[in-house]
């Protein structure tokens, strides 16, 4: 007699105005994907900001083994902080401009690499953060990426060339700030660019803040990027992108469990690329274990995906036709809508 096999069950959680990419091709490539005498699966979708997080707790209390955030980096933070300090575990399918945490964790960012990932059902217990008691999962910051992250959440298009856009832009007059910084009762004053503490060891797009930063050490990793001359600025750029910012001469690095931070005016932080309000003072504290994720445990660091068979090709072009088609009727639509509001403006003109 043959021994019964338990399916894990999986939910999966689907944000289908976030990212940069369509979700209905993903949910008809799940059953090719997820084999279905080991996993029993169901699909919900948010309707509005904070319904992830919902969602997810419900999950948790209903005891689903994996919950699997289809989304942008703030559908995975809002699945994520509910998840915490649950058997259950969370897993990535990254629709993001950035996808900073999926990158950390090797996550293919196509979907059938994700999907494949999610197949192999890897689980390891990770690190989380608290900037003021808001949970992160990647980084958190405070000055010129905090202020990057609030013009992004402004711009109201997302997208890498958006975030470029800005950051360039706004490199350009901001203006660094004076920071107290405590660790263990020694307070040191920095003039700060900006001040990073990372989980992970990126923001997103393969920008490394902290390159050494693990997930699995009980530590964060805080990066202070001490002003810089416009002149230095490209060696900045490269230095993030290399993995090397580390060894650049305006950069302070430092690993600890806590760490408290004092500005002279109230302003805005991000915690994993989204913008909050915080006052003068923020502690930033790294919580050790305190998550189940689904990870890549063969940590394939290939920047492009990699394709077994023709299906795969296949059904990669399928999604990016469908994601095409989506952005064209979108496009359609929002030309119909202003066409509609210039005939109105001009009947009332006429009226007059």
């Amino acid at each position: 007699m043959s021994a019964v096999v338990m399916k894990r069950s999986v939910r999966f959680i689907i944000n289908p105005i976030s990212g940069t990419r369509g979700k209905e091709s993903i949910v008809r490539l799940i059953p090719e994907y997820l084999d279905a005498e080991k996993f029993q699966y169901d699909i919900v979708y948010t309707k509005c900001s904070g319904h992830a997080a919902q969602l997810a707790h419900e999950a948790a209390d209903q005891g689903i083994n994996v919950v699997v955030a289809v989304g942008g980096d703030g559908t995975v933070n809002e699945v994520a902080r509910s998840l915490t300090h649950t058997p259950s575990a969370l897993a990535i399918i990254p629709c993001g401009s950035g996808n900073g945490l999926a990158r950390h964790l090797f996550i293919p960012i196509n979907p059938i690499g994700a999907l494949k990932i999610l197949a192999e059902c890897h689980i390891e217990t990770l690190d989380y953060g608290l900037i003021n008691e808001q949970p992160f999962f990647c980084t958190c910051g405070i000055g010129f990426d905090a202020f990057i992250s609030q013009k992004f959440a402004e711009a109201g298009k997302r997208g890498l060339m958006t975030y470029v856009d800005n950051t360039l832009k706004q490199s350009l007059t901001y203006k660094p700030e004076t920071y107290k910084i405590s660790i263990d009762g020694q307070e040191e004053t920095y003039e700060a660019f900006l001040i990073a503490c990372a989980n992970a060891s990126q923001y997103g797009n393969n920008v490394y803040i902290a390159p050494a930063a693990s997930m699995n050490d009980g530590l964060m990793d805080v990066t202070i990027l001490e002003p810089f001359n416009l002149l230095e600025a490209p060696q900045v750029v490269v230095q993030l992108l290399n993995k090397t910012i580390d060894k650049n001469q305006h950069t302070r690095t430092f690993q600890c469990k806590q760490v408290h931070i004092h500005r002279n005016n109230p302003g805005v932080v991000h915690f994993d690329g989204d913008p909050m309000q915080c006052g003068t003072d923020i502690d930033v504290k790294l919580i050790s274990h305190g998550i189940n994720m689904v990870v890549n445990p063969k940590e394939q660091r290939l920047s492009l995906p990699i394709f077994s068979t023709f299906t795969d090709i296949y059904n990669n072009m399928q999604i990016e036709v469908d994601r095409l088609r989506s952005d064209i009727q979108t496009e359609v639509r929002q030309t119909n809508e202003r066409i509609k509001r210039i005939n109105n403006e001009l009947l009332n003109k006429l009226k007059i």
